[in-house]
């Protein structure tokens, strides 16, 4: 039945088993191990016979209800939980790469997900090849006998580009390659990559998931046989899984995901087109703008454009960075899908990983700024930005 919930209700309902007590709420089960009836039984769990929990790096009850929660709101068979949005990546990644094999990877990524492929994969004799994913016969032309794994994030950070979904999925099954996607800016609300033909689908989950800037988390999302094998496999002998409290945060922040991801896309909306008319904004990245290359996709693949906005001022380094610190209401930070409006500089914060040559083949500038709208009175926020833009 709750395959059929509408996106509002599963965010509430999804993946809860009623607690024995009869409490609303799931229960905390802060527990490392659990006990067993006896030695035959624990003998038995081991070996994989009998269902039950171990030990909670292989699983816990609050942890596997976010992950139920999560399989449903994505159309998964299954999902897993991680320790941080970079545990999802890596873990994804090196569950479906070994030595000898090959990467395709989209240009512009977040700054460690670079580093992680560029200066950590390549240590494992994992070759990798970085295109632009806007061209699709770029990404073909890349594939090569030993390539094992396509990577994307849609929107990409920090251009916000958006791409074509289904012929990323098309080309990886013309292949035999593992497709994965990083979807963190959109949430399942706004966009659902396995039905685009995605195989695996990660989030950091400390982002719009839980929404409240208090927890770090990741979720890897895909079919009953690759979760078992990134859990059991790679995530079990990593470590980097996710504390019971902390899912029990993400649970309680999801609940009200329908409503927060509302009053991000509209208030985004709204500020991007005060940016797009500014005569200090020479640049708006934001797929809800209809002369961005991402609006295309609007209503086909993304339901709306999500809560963040990149653009590019007229303005210096040092004036950029007045820029910033002139304004009141948004917070400087690197995270995004907070309730609270931020502003961060690509350059030299969450894209710092990059070289300088790097960062100008991405197109990341000394004037591009990243902004992540809050849930504040979007009247408030745009006057915050113009006091600050007068200022340079």
């Amino acid at each position: 039945m709750q395959d059929k919930w509408k996106p509002a209700t599963k965010v509430i309902h999804a993946g809860h088993i009623k607690d024995s007590s009869g409490a609303l709420v799931s229960p905390l089960c802060q527990s490392a191990t659990f006990v067993f009836d006896n030695a035959e039984q624990g003998a038995s769990r081991f070996a994989g016979d009998e269902a039950g929990y171990i030990y909670t790096r292989l699983g816990n009850p609050t942890t596997a209800e976010l992950e139920r929660k999560m399989a449903v709101l994505e159309g998964a068979e299954a999902a897993t939980a991680t320790a941080s949005g970079m545990a999802a990546v890596s873990s994804a990644l090196l569950t479906n790469l070994s030595q000898g094999d090959h990467l395709v990877a989209s240009k512009a990524v977040y700054g460690c997900t670079f580093s992680l492929m560029t200066s950590q994969l390549v240590k494992f004799g994992i070759r990798v090849t970085l295109v632009d994913f806007n061209d699709l016969s770029a990404v073909a032309d890349a594939i090569s006998s030993d390539t094992k794994v396509i990577f994307c994030e849609t929107p990409v950070n920090p251009h916000l580009d958006v791409f074509d979904l289904d012929g990323i999925a098309e080309i990886a099954k013309q292949h035999g390659l593992v497709s994965i996607v990083d979807n963190t800016f959109m949430t399942p609300l706004l966009q659902q990559p396995l039905s685009h033909g995605i195989d695996i689908v990660i989030h950091s989950a400390t982002k719009y998931l839980n929404g409240h800037g208090d927890v770090i988390a990741g979720i890897i999302c895909g079919s009953n046989e690759q979760i078992e094998k990134i859990k059991y496999e790679t995530l079990k002998d990593l470590g980097g899984v996710l504390s019971p409290h902390d899912a029990w945060l993400i649970l309680r922040g999801l609940k009200t995901l329908d409503v927060r991801l509302e009053r991000h896309c509209d208030n985004a909306e709204v500020i991007a087109q005060y940016l797009l008319n500014h005569n200090r904004v020479t640049k708006v990245y934001y797929p809800g703008i209809k002369g961005h290359s991402g609006h295309q996709f609007i209503g086909r693949q993304m339901k709306r454009a999500g809560g963040v906005i990149a653009f590019e001022l007229d303005a210096s380094l040092d004036q950029s960075i007045k820029f910033i610190n002139g304004l009141h209401l948004f917070a400087i930070a690197v995270s995004l899908g907070d309730a609270e409006s931020l502003i961060q500089h690509p350059a030299s914060m969450t894209h710092s990983p990059y070289s300088d040559e790097e960062r100008e083949a991405a197109g990341i500038g000394a004037s591009l700024l990243r902004i992540s709208v809050g849930l504040e009175s979007v009247e408030d926020l745009i006057v915050d930005l113009e006091q600050a833009l007068i200022q340079i």
